[in-house]
């Protein structure tokens, strides 16, 4: 690989990576900032506003026989994603919302393997079971909070963003960027509407810091992060980009300590080391000629 292609290589890991970081700040946005106990409203008006700017700028309509495809990918990577992720962020603290995001890698492993006879590379596989056991030791650390439907959702909503990323690199669109992420982002969103009418209370009347609450999560959290996270699926292999999603509970954990005052023990920090060295595993791995 020359250094001209090295470096981009790295760059683009890099913007990327921003996606999933942006995304570890969802837990504290929505614990602090929203009104409580309407994850499927916070999904709705994070998705569909951004994908609106997002089809207004970009203006492109998709070719017929994508049509089929972009709902799955809509449905997987936005609707059953963030619908998942608001209930766990709701009834989980902090990083532990996250914490089953760590079995991506494995499962897009898995797919590549099942669907395409990719067999994984060895060091991949290990770095992805490290970065399962690095979540574990999070999850198993004390004053973690357990909660069976909050868990049973994170653990959804990894295996959906999982199947997602595999499907959005297979099914390569004519569509640009920018105009992929906001169709996807549109139509997720309508998917949530009737959740959000027919399951969570009404919004109360929003004050300043809620309105800032949600404007963040959908230009922030879908408009921005989403463009970077499907620019990045387009040009990384899946493996290496759903390696990067084990940012987000990282992100998540020191905001918590930072902002929050949650504590860290020394049992959290080997978790967070361990997790850090699967992510940069599983980088390498994915950059090696196979």
């Amino acid at each position: 690989m020359s250094e001209k292609s090295t470096t981009s290589s790295l760059i683009t890991t890099l913007t990327t990576a921003l996606a999933p970081a942006i995304w570890g700040s969802t837990y504290i946005v929505t614990t602090q900032l929203l009104p409580p106990d309407r994850p499927f409203i916070a999904a709705l008006l994070r998705t569909l506003p951004a994908g609106v700017l997002l089809l207004l700028w970009s203006g492109r309509l998709p070719p017929r026989a994508e049509w089929g495809r972009l709902l799955v990918l809509s449905a997987l990577n936005i609707g059953f994603f963030q619908a998942m992720l608001f209930i766990a962020a709701y009834r989980l603290p902090g990083g532990l919302a996250a914490v089953v995001g760590a079995i991506q890698p494995l499962l897009v492993m898995g797919l590549a393997w099942l669907l395409d006879r990719r067999p994984p590379a060895r060091l991949a596989v290990g770095a992805g079971v490290l970065g399962v056991l690095g979540m574990a030791v999070l999850l198993m650390s004390p004053g973690a909070a357990w909660d069976a439907a909050g868990i049973a959702a994170a653990l959804a909503g990894a295996a959906s963003m999982a199947a997602g990323t595999y499907l959005t690199r297979r099914w390569r669109s004519e569509l640009p960027v920018l105009a992929l992420t906001g169709w996807q982002l549109l139509l997720g969103g309508l998917m949530l509407a009737p959740l959000a009418v027919l399951v969570d209370p009404p919004l109360p009347a929003l004050g300043a810091v809620q309105v800032l609450g949600y404007a963040y999560l959908s230009l922030a959290g879908a408009l921005l992060a989403y463009a970077l996270w499907f620019r990045g699926i387009a040009r990384l292999s899946p493996v290496a980009v759903s390696s990067l999603g084990l940012l987000s509970p990282l992100v998540a954990v020191v905001l918590g300590w930072a902002l929050l005052g949650q504590s860290m023990s020394g049992l959290s920090l080997a978790g967070l080391v361990t997790v850090l060295a699967s992510i940069l595993a599983v980088q390498w791995a994915s950059a090696q000629p196979r």
